[in-house]
């Protein structure tokens, strides 16, 4: 329960829409320069003309994601849909993410362990291991490759399959369905995607319950606690499932295509960490600060909520954008500058309050562990293609390169 008082006058005139494309891959779009302003809350309208709040410096947006007047429910009336393939599905139960507590609190308790930072650690050396193998396999095709499905995308892809007990042989079906799900094109590719997900991970599902002596993946485990407490139900296992599986190659893919990008566009910090590889966890923790691929977090008020010198109704639609709120000038000097000595790690790109992403820790050490490797093998890396020309992903879904083509 937080209230805090705007000094900033008055909020922008006239919305602002949103979501909107970045012009360059590392940096907010610059239609929301007018977000960027100072003001701590504004409007801006949706793709239907809806308006809802947008909250945009970093001392608010930590203040109302922990605060439970807020809900994460997309079910509740009044929650934000910032994409039609979003307002299509809205009513569908979304594990941990669409959830209050305290049924969020007893989704989050039972995956903790598989997540910890010790157990981040513990997985280090086979995600050391993947990271090499991929790079063998670059090094012996030779010059040019697509980095992101060569590299960015199966290093995360393999390992969220160890750690759930998935098998890797499927992922050219769990990939090309998480892409539909995340960005249709339509909202029938988005459902339909969604159905085949979860057709594919009930038969997985299914099969362990079957086995006499289940395996000792995150999914073996639900299993077995399904069998032996029936907590959680079927359908819960799948959500979880679900969301575990994309998520957790999705976000990670993006942040190591989107950070090698934006590395080899600063190459005074590139030369900077290669002269210090000390520097690498605050370089990752700056490039999640700078990139904020995870943009306009949702929630809806549950009551009338002073804040910043507004009142938020009941009822009304707030979105968070991670973009513009790591860039907040009065907690990060210089915001849009890569400065991998600025105390970035109170960032928001992983969210914050409950919701704080599940993966951070996972997230960290894959990024430590496949951008060190991949710029300490390859020290003549560049982009084989004119920067400008090289696409990346659109504004309504996880920031990230399309393709990006490297040679060395």
């Amino acid at each position: 329960m937080t209230e805090l008082t705007d000094t900033n006058g008055p909020a922008p005139a006239g919305p602002v829409a949103f979501p909107q494309d970045r012009t360059c891959p590392y940096h907010p779009p610059t239609g929301y320069d007018p977000l960027r302003d100072g003001h701590d809350l504004s409007r801006v309208t949706l793709y239907d003309g809806r308006e809802v709040w947008l909250v945009a410096s970093h001392q608010t947006a930590r203040a109302l994601l922990a605060d439970p007047r807020l809900s994460s429910d997309r079910r509740r009336e009044g929650f934000p849909a910032p994409t039609p393939r979003f307002a299509a599905n809205r009513n569908r139960r979304v594990a941990l993410l669409g959830l209050d507590d305290p049924q969020h609190q007893q989704q989050r308790r039972m995956l903790i362990p598989p997540f910890t930072v010790k157990r981040a650690a513990e997985l280090r050396p086979s995600i050391q291991r993947t990271v090499d193998d991929l790079l063998d396999a670059m090094v012996a095709q030779g010059p040019p490759v697509e980095l992101v499905s060569a590299f960015a995308l199966p290093v995360p892809s393999t390992v969220i399959c160890g750690l759930l007990g998935v098998p890797y042989a499927d992922h050219e079906f769990f990939e090309e369905q998480s892409r539909r799900l995340l960005r249709g094109p339509a909202p029938a590719d988005t459902e339909d995607a969604r159905e085949r997900l979860e057709e594919y991970l009930g038969g997985l599902v299914d099969g362990k319950a079957k086995q006499a002596e289940p395996g000792d993946g995150v999914l073996d485990d639900l299993v077995r606690r399904h069998l032996r407490d029936g907590v959680p139900d079927r359908q819960e296992i799948l959500s979880l499932a679900l969301i575990l599986l994309v998520a957790g190659h999705e976000t990670t893919a993006n942040m190591i295509s989107l950070g090698t990008y934006t590395l080899l566009r600063h190459p005074e910090r590139l030369a900077e960490l290669r002269a210090d590889p000390a520097l690498l966890p605050a370089a990752v923790e700056e490039l999640m600060r700078m990139l904020s691929i995870a943009d306009g977090l949702q929630r809806v008020a549950l009551e009338d909520i002073e804040v910043a010198g507004h009142t938020i109704r009941a009822g009304e639609g707030v979105l968070f954008s991670t973009s513009v709120i790591n860039r907040d000038a009065s907690v990060y000097d210089e915001p849009d500058t890569l400065d991998f000595h600025r105390p970035a790690r109170h960032h928001v790109a992983f969210g914050f309050g409950i919701h704080q992403c599940l993966g951070q820790n996972l997230a960290r050490t894959e990024l430590e562990v496949a951008l060190g490797s991949l710029f300490r093998r390859l020290p003549g890396l560049r982009l084989a293609a004119p920067a400008d020309e090289i696409p990346f992903k659109p504004g309504d879904t996880i920031q990230g390169m399309l393709e990006l083509p490297v040679t060395w």
